[in-house]
């Protein structure tokens, strides 16, 4: 394994794009996602809308498209690191989950993850961030990685806990909903070198 450092030019850093575990296959998105990445938004929309502000209207699969490659572009220059998540055996998308907000610097960064509703409570988003928190730590040589979610979403809040971040705080009327019309406290959570 090859750990970073904060003085290396973060395109220079060999990042797979295809991570493994027991169950899932974590891909970076390639030309045509869009077609499967937004059927899956279709169909978990009413529980995305609540949490998150890309799930206000349902996106066109032209939309998703264009989303999914813009990740693609970011993925290659390090700005972040976005994964599909199927389930290997019968190879249906479960979900997306990503490095967000990556400051190479210190290094550290937040991962953001939502899960098709089809495949949510059986633990395999849990088992996402266990390979993503491993991979950031142990390879990617991050100190710091964190799950922010509104203190509301319990949930998202399990996942983290689950897979063994500390909660550091609640930060007060520090985001709005994802629609827009009310104040939310926004949990932090980390897991820390």
């Amino acid at each position: 394994m090859t750990k970073t450092s904060s003085d290396l030019n973060p395109i220079l850093i060999d990042v797979p794009s295809k991570l493994e575990t027991e169950r899932l296959l974590l891909r970076a998105p390639e030309s045509g996602d869009g077609v499967e990445v937004n059927s899956a938004i279709r169909y978990s929309i009413e529980e995305l809308r609540e949490w998150l502000v890309f799930a206000q209207t349902v996106p066109e699969v032209q939309e998703t498209e264009a989303n999914l490659r813009e990740a693609r572009a970011k993925f290659i220059n390090r700005e972040s690191l976005r994964y599909l998540i199927f389930d290997k055996e019968i190879k249906a998308l479960i979900g997306t989950i990503s490095f967000e907000n990556i400051n190479w610097k210190i290094p550290k960064a937040e991962i953001g993850y939502w899960i098709n509703t089809h495949f949510a409570g059986k633990g395999y988003m849990t088992e996402a961030v266990d390979q993503l928190t491993a991979f950031g730590l142990e390879y990617l040589g991050f100190k710091r990685i964190e799950i922010l979610c509104d203190s509301e979403n319990q949930k998202s809040r399990q996942v983290a806990e689950r897979a063994g971040y500390d909660l550091e705080g609640i930060l007060k009327n520090d985001d709005r909903s994802a629609d827009g019309d009310e104040l939310r406290d926004t949990c932090v959570y980390a897991r820390t070198l």
